[in-house]
């Protein structure tokens, strides 16, 4: 019946009207077909939003690793992150006072005092003089350790102990992740039992014999004997748990960045997909800050009031670079959303793009420059040099050494400088009028 109905009104067509009216069916009946195409692969949109989540969830867990994983296996790392330790006034002060009260928990310098005024009654000094001695012990006590105090935050505040404390923990450090890794020769495991090589400590032994005048051990040849010093258990779940660590610092980033990449690739809108995974990343950076700020919160309030200073100021330096890496990888997802959005086809978006095109025209025509044969170039390869400038910017980033968010947004203005000299020599070759030969008979 409505087939019938066309026919009638479509019986007074002139042959183009009638052609059109063909097309538009065409057009109907195409995307009738297309909605349901896209219903038999409503998975994919699903499967896209997993992905973007379930990156977005591991990569604060990622970088989490990374850092830890760097501060367990590189020495340089740590001693970077836990050098300016002793160098924090807090940190220091905190030192001192435990320092001083060790020492005068172990010395009574008032107990000491009143001995000798009772040494002085024995010998025969008045009561009057002694009474007076004894009340001056008090006094003597305190000025003594003011003054052990002060020697004491001296030695901590000094470049001599600053630069110990990194030989010390540069020094530990390597020997436990030589232990850890399984590369150190003193430190071995044999059956059950962890063994230490006694061959160095006989080697140091035997060069301090020869030199108090018996070279005759010196004939005494190399020996590796060993001796249990722990159960083998706990060194071996140490190993692995190190393995693990280092297994997981390696993949879990690049598995956090291919499930982002195929959550957008598999998005029907790959451009709004970005923008969600811009922001997702941002958002799971906030998390890890959070989740910093919460840790330091307990830490803080579960030690002594007096250790409280202390206690944050360790817990800031410890957590630094991991605070600079979630910094920068926030710039990085806000930067990527920024750009995803802009190239968009929303309102906003179109008017700066149109606002910036504008801008550069009219610079364009206040310097009155002409881009002649190169305008028409630019114009014609303006694809690929855009995403040759993209491509630079994601390589400066990838190969710069631990780059900051200042750096991101460096890079970023960059891009878009490089962006906007591309449209200022876009310009496409137009034919102009054809000018008469002049006579110059």
């Amino acid at each position: 019946m409505s087939e019938q109905v066309d026919q009638d009104r479509g019986a007074g067509l002139s042959a183009d009207e009638r052609a059109e009216l063909e097309r538009l069916r065409g057009e109907i009946q195409q995307l009738r077909q297309t909605r349901t195409h896209r219903r038999r692969f409503a998975w994919r949109p699903v499967l896209s939003a997993v992905l973007i989540v379930l990156g977005c969830l591991l990569a604060p867990v990622a970088l989490a690793t990374v850092w830890v994983h760097n501060q367990v296996a590189d020495t340089d790392r740590f001693v970077a992150t836990a050098s300016p330790l002793v160098r924090d006034p807090a940190v220091q002060a905190a030192l001192t006072n435990r320092v001083t009260d060790e020492i005068f928990t172990r010395i009574d310098v008032q107990g000491l005092a009143n001995d000798a005024v009772d040494a002085l009654a024995q010998q025969g000094v008045p009561p009057r003089l002694t009474d007076r001695l004894h009340d001056l012990t008090g006094p003597l006590a305190s000025g003594v350790r003011g003054f052990v105090h002060d020697r004491v935050a001296q030695l901590f505040a000094s470049d001599q102990f600053a630069r110990a404390f990194d030989r010390m923990i540069r020094v530990a450090h390597q020997q436990a992740n030589a232990v850890l890794s399984g590369s150190s020769s003193a430190i071995g495991v044999q059956g059950d039992k962890v063994t230490l090589d006694l061959a160095p400590f006989i080697d140091a032994a035997k060069q301090q014999i020869a030199e108090a005048g018996l070279p005759a051990v010196n004939n005494i040849p190399e020996v590796h004997p060993t001796i249990a010093i722990a159960d083998a258990s706990n060194l071996v779940r140490a190993r692995t748990a190190y393995s693990t660590l280092d297994n997981l610092a390696t993949w879990l980033p690049w598995v956090a960045i291919a499930l982002l990449a195929l959550g957008v690739y598999l998005a029907r809108n790959h451009r709004r997909a970005l923008v969600a995974t811009g922001l997702g990343f941002a958002a799971s950076m906030l998390v890890l800050a959070a989740a910093l700020v919460i840790t330091r919160s307990v830490l803080v309030n579960n030690v002594p009031s007096r250790s409280a200073a202390p206690t944050s100021a360790a817990f800031e330096i410890l957590v630094r670079f991991l605070r600079d890496g979630l910094r920068t990888l926030l710039v990085v997802g806000l930067v990527v959303a920024l750009f995803a959005f802009l190239a968009g086809p929303s309102v906003t978006a179109v008017r700066i793009r149109g606002g910036a095109v504008r801008s550069l025209a009219w610079l364009r025509g206040r310097t009155g420059m002409r881009s002649g044969k190169v305008g028409g170039w630019v114009h014609t390869y303006r694809g690929v040099l855009r995403g040759v400038a993209v491509g630079l910017a994601v390589l400066i980033f990838v190969f710069l050494d631990r780059p900051s968010g200042l750096a991101v947004l460096l890079i970023a203005l960059l891009l878009v400088i490089c962006l906007a000299v591309i449209q200022f020599f876009d310009q496409p070759v137009t034919a102009g009028p054809t000018a008469r030969p002049t006579d110059t008979g």
